[in-house]
C-alpha cells in the first residue's frame, strides 16, 4: 500500500510539472532569419 501511494504521489507531481511548463497555444517553427532590425 505504501508503494502504491508513493507511486501515485510521484505520478501526480510529474504530471503537474509537465503541465506547468512549456508554451501555451499552438506549436510553431521560428523564422529562419532572426529579427535583427528594429523599428524605433
Amino acid at each position: 500500500m505504501q508503494r502504491l501511494l508513493t507511486a501515485l504521489i510521484a505520478l501526480v507531481a510529474v504530471s503537474a510539472l509537465l503541465t506547468g511548463c512549456g508554451q501555451k497555444g499552438p506549436l510553431f517553427l521560428p523564422d529562419e532569419t532572426p529579427a535583427s532590425s528594429q523599428t524605433e
